[in-house]
């Protein structure tokens, strides 16, 4: 049987995302990688395995657009993270990088700021011997919404256990597994890559939010 069509395709920038139609749930769905993020005006889902790093789930809950982010903030610069009335240094400009991205474009395509709906998720301890980056990953994204005024309506954060996540934007309904933290070495190889990468990247230039 022939899989549903899209009700038109992937929006602009973002034919490089991963997607494929989920039999389980009946619908198009977008699978994130870290680094990633997705946003859509259709009636589709977001898939992602979350260690160390965070996911805010975000949408117009009048008009149902809105998409995920997964994304964590390098180790280099040890520098603690300063808010409102402060610069803001380089780990931190990653993380609005990951943030401003996914809320202006969920803007650009039909959302307005005073209907936006936001759900935090992952920032677990999943490698051992390292500094706690999940928990940075956490103040962070928490630090991040407080300066911009805004709340998450619901947060499953820290902890010891990746998740995995579908998110389905039209609706704000989240599907959260946690999973077994000594059977996901793709996870923890997954990451380390990641965050390797990350550490020497150049800063992304400031966005500023509509």
């Amino acid at each position: 049987m022939a899989e549903p069509a899209l009700r038109g395709k992937s929006l602009p920038g973002f034919n490089h995302i991963n997607t494929y139609y989920d039999t389980v749930h009946g619908m198009h769905t977008a699978k994130l990688l870290p680094g990633e993020y997705y946003v859509t005006t259709h009636d589709e889902a977001v898939v992602t395995v979350l260690g160390s790093c965070v996911s805010a789930c975000i949408r117009d809950r009048v008009f149902g657009i809105g998409g995920m982010n997964h994304f964590m903030l390098p180790l280099h610069h040890g520098e603690k993270p300063k808010w409102a009335g402060s610069v803001v240094d380089t780990v931190t400009r990653f993380g609005n990088y990951a943030m401003e991205h996914l809320i202006n474009d969920i803007i650009t395509h039909g959302g307005r700021r005073g209907n936006l709906e936001v759900k935090l998720f992952g920032g677990a301890k999943i490698i051992e011997g390292m500094s706690d980056i999940g928990m940075s990953n956490v103040n962070f994204v928490l630090g991040y919404l407080k300066g911009e005024g805004m709340s998450a309506v619901s947060q499953d954060l820290a902890g010891i256990c990746p998740r995995k996540l579908y998110y389905f934007p039209r609706t704000g309904r989240v599907l959260m597994k946690k999973l077994d933290n000594l059977r996901n070495t793709t996870i923890i190889q997954r990451e380390e890559s990641y965050m390797r990468t990350i550490d020497v990247a150049p800063v992304a230039g400031e966005v500023d939010l509509f």
